[in-house]
């Protein structure tokens, strides 16, 4: 049987990793700073996280959700403790999409209503509704297409005001990313978000944030959201939630009622993606990552400014987009091939970094050299 093929694959078969480095199955180590789309928040295997699942493997592994499980209520007392929102609720799932799919659909059992708001270059996941609401036609099967979905401009007050006049008794939510990251780390205003905000009080909206790829600390604040000081009515959490286990879930504020068969999950919150889970935030907190994210992305992104063949550099903390003159168009592959590095990309030319928050000073310098003899390798091929 063969894998269905939907990924274009570097042929690099990863067997091993630790920290901020992976190895291949020939031994040759790589530099790990895009953390499997930012899923390695706190490093791979890293040791504390291990144990965790480990100790929970030998006591039990799953069971539903028809009984009580007491590491879900630790799980959420350690989140509300790290993020902040102490009366919200958790829902937990394993994904991402659906982390997105369930807080659109408890906005409109919320609100009785249908219309949801989001953004040009978008990416909320590939379920039904989170894919409609993803600017992507391509990825859109023809059962996922919607008139529910109204797409607006990014950070365009006078566009989202205009909308909530015209359509304001239908909107159910608005989703929005922090940071958008596939579209090539694009940042909501401070003032964009504010008026997110005041529209959904204003209409009786729900005020979705998509902190999937910018939550958990990356961009030095727990969710990307906090920096422009609101709070959203449901953050959505999947990625660096579990340190490449399997978990996503949303967060839920008070005023938003739970019945019984609303929402559902077999797997979701299960106890070892709690354990995973559990020992994120335990490392977060120990070693004070949303910080050292913060810290450590100023620094990167300083220097990239100064880089030669650096267009533009965008993003907070560990959440990085920095796009290349034309003539570098080949960089990612020189990293990767040449210098083995490993990145993300967007078009047309951004290269994304989203290392581990746990990453070493001395592996960000030892990036930062690489990028600059991948450039001159570049300058020296085109000339």
């Amino acid at each position: 049987m063969s894998i269905f093929n939907v990924y274009p694959l570097n042929p690099i078969a990863i067997t091993k990793a630790a920290g901020s480095r992976v190895w291949d199955d020939k031994g040759q180590e790589y530099l790990d700073m895009y953390g499997g789309h930012a899923v390695i928040s706190i490093g791979h295997t890293q040791p504390h996280w291990v144990k965790r699942i480990e100790d929970q493997l030998h006591a039990i592994a799953f069971y539903s959700n028809s009984v009580i499980m007491p590491i879900q209520e630790q799980l959420a007392n350690a989140l509300n403790e790290i993020s902040g929102k102490k009366d919200f609720q958790l829902f937990l799932c394993n994904s991402g999409a659906e982390a997105n799919e369930n807080a659109m659909k408890l906005a409109s059992f919320h609100t009785g209503r249908k219309k949801i708001i989001a953004f040009k270059k978008a990416f909320h996941g590939r379920t039904s509704l989170a894919v409609a609401a993803t600017d992507n036609p391509s990825i859109v099967a023809p059962v996922n297409e919607t008139n529910n979905i109204i797409f607006l401009p990014f950070n365009d007050i006078a566009a989202l005001e205009a909308c909530f006049v015209e359509h304001g008794s239908e909107i159910a939510a608005v989703i929005i990313e922090g940071i958008q990251g596939v579209a090539g780390i694009h940042e909501a205003s401070d003032a964009f978000l504010q008026a997110i905000r005041k529209a959904c009080d204003t209409y009786a909206a729900v005020y979705i944030a998509d902190s999937v790829q910018c939550g958990y600390g990356r961009s030095g604040q727990f969710f990307a959201h906090d920096h422009a000081g609101v709070n959203a009515d449901i953050y959505s959490m999947a990625k660096g939630m579990g340190n490449g286990f399997p978990i996503g879930g949303i967060l839920i504020a008070p005023h938003i009622q739970a019945k019984f068969g609303m929402l559902g999950t077999t797997f979701g919150g299960n106890p070892l993606a709690c354990a995973a889970a559990l020992a994120v935030i335990e490392v977060m907190q120990k070693d004070h990552l949303i910080k050292a994210a913060q810290d450590k992305g100023t620094y990167l992104m300083n220097v990239l400014k100064q880089t030669e063949g650096v267009k533009a550099v965008r993003g907070r903390g560990l959440m990085i987009g920095f796009e290349m003159e034309a003539e570098l168009s080949d960089l990612r592959k020189v990293l990767l091939n040449d210098l083995k590095i490993f990145t993300g990309e967007a078009k047309p030319n951004v290269v994304r970094l989203l290392p581990s928050l746990a990453i070493s000073m001395e592996d960000i310098n030892l990036f930062i050299t690489g990028l600059n003899k991948a450039i001159q390798l570049l300058k020296q091929k085109n000339n």
